[in-house]
């Protein structure tokens, strides 16, 4: 499993416990040292089902600076993913991906569900 991460991000360190808590085995990868190409980010959209939106850090100060509310409505996926692959922080996070199982953010009843 791998578990994407900003560590300095509360969120991504509550997750972090819940998995250690739960003995959950993962290799972490810090998002901005090395964050998500183009082909990863497309292929766990596809996997995942979900939205593309979900995988923007909506709260980020960089997707507020660069104006995306406004923008992604008129950008294709393809467009959208390549933006996202240039810089970890426009990426929602934590991240996980478990084979066909990718999660965005944590919502603890939903990685319950998902990883167990």
């Amino acid at each position: 499993m791998l578990f994407i991460c900003y560590p300095k991000c509360s969120t991504c360190q509550r997750a972090k416990k819940w998995l250690d808590e739960h003995n959950k085995e993962y290799t972490e990868r810090h998002i901005v040292d090395n964050n998500p190409s183009y082909d990863e980010l497309k292929k766990w959209y596809a996997v995942s089902g979900l939205p593309l939106k979900k995988f923007f850090n909506t709260s980020g100060l960089l997707y507020k600076e660069m104006n995306l509310k406004e923008k992604l409505s008129t950008m294709s996926e393809e467009a959208q993913l390549e933006l996202l692959a240039t810089n970890g922080m426009l990426v929602k996070r934590p991240l996980i991906v478990k084979g066909d199982v990718v999660l965005v953010g944590f919502k603890e009843a939903e990685w319950i569900e998902k990883l167990n």
